[in-house]
């Protein structure tokens, strides 16, 4: 073959039939040019968290995490919600975003709007915002009311969507978690919300529940700040000692015992308590307080015994105004 017959081949070889082999050689580089796009979109979206799609939700989602433009974000959760398009992690995503520009009483407002528009199961979820945003609009009385609500579908079988356990989500990790260690945790928020409106009595007694369910470090810390403002400084003593000698739970983390340490060093800064007792600010409803009693009788019977806790409250229940 010549020079220019084998030129006008080459120039025109897409002209004459492949071979059966070259023809597969050329379906697979397709198919894997296809794999690997797919992969690779995949890759991004497990990267970015963001989902697949093309709709409002999607789009707000990519605003939010790729794009890191917070105000378009909110524009498109908006969208998405008078969309219909995933409106219950349209509403959730939309308050935690506001929260983040300062604009939580507008978060606020929103989720009271539009939570009817979600599904049953996502109202624990959306509770859980509403009592960050509340927390951090410093708005302590209805935190108290959403923590107390919370806690009363517990005692009465309705959280969890009736199971025992639930899936949360940490620092992007997920983990499952059980009715006791969500009673303990909203007990000790709870106990926290009183601390911050300075009822230390009534954030003591439910502390000290929260404790008897589920202990950990960081509430016994907080126990033993509480006491030591009610100037019962050998219990405060106690129960720091037992984080620093590692008798409770979560005593391994470094921040928790250091502040067990500040506590102590506060509390030997003290004067001798004064011979009264803060009986003033306790305001827990009876159906509360017999709900969560009933709670510690089925898990912590023995302990319960040992320490009734609201045997405290119940000598003092006609003397304090609510």
């Amino acid at each position: 073959m010549n020079e220019s017959l084998v030129h006008s081949y080459q120039k025109n070889k897409k002209r004459y039939p492949r071979t059966e082999s070259e023809s597969k050689e050329m379906e697979m580089g397709s198919n894997n040019k296809k794999i690997f796009s797919s992969k690779k979109e995949d890759l991004f979206h497990v990267i970015h968290k963001v989902p697949a799609g093309d709709g409002p939700y999607v789009r707000a989602k990519h605003a939010q995490l790729v794009q890191k433009d917070p105000e378009a974000a909110i524009v498109l959760f908006w969208k998405a919600i008078n969309a219909g398009d995933r409106v219950d992690s349209a509403l959730k995503d939309m308050a935690v975003v506001m929260k983040q520009l300062d604009r939580s009483e507008e978060a606020i407002e929103a989720i009271k709007s539009f939570r009817g528009l979600c599904s049953k199961q996502s109202q624990e979820s959306l509770d859980n915002v509403l009592i960050d945003l509340y927390k951090k609009c410093g708005k302590v009385e209805e935190q108290i009311e959403m923590l107390k609500r919370k806690l009363r579908l517990i005692y009465q079988g309705e959280a969890f969507n009736g199971k025992p356990t639930k899936t949360a989500r940490s620092h992007g990790k997920k983990f499952q978690v059980s009715v006791r260690q969500e009673t303990s945790r909203l007990l000790g928020n709870l106990a926290w919300a009183y601390m911050q409106k300075t009822n230390f009595m009534a954030a003591e007694v439910v502390y000290q529940k929260a404790q008897m369910i589920d202990p950990d470090a960081n509430k016994a810390c907080n126990l033993g700040l509480c006491l030591i403002k009610r100037t019962r400084y050998n219990e405060a003593r106690s129960v720091l000692e037992d984080v620093l000698y590692g008798r409770i739970p979560g005593c391994e983390d470094g921040r928790t015992r250091k502040r067990a340490e500040e506590l102590l060093l506060e509390l030997e800064s003290k004067q001798p308590p004064p011979d009264l007792s803060d009986l003033l600010g306790l305001n827990l409803e009876d159906e509360f307080v017999n709900g969560l009693e009933e709670m510690v009788r089925v898990w912590a019977p023995s302990r319960s015994k040992r320490l009734p806790i609201f045997e405290e409250i119940s000598s003092f229940r006609d003397r304090i105004a609510c």
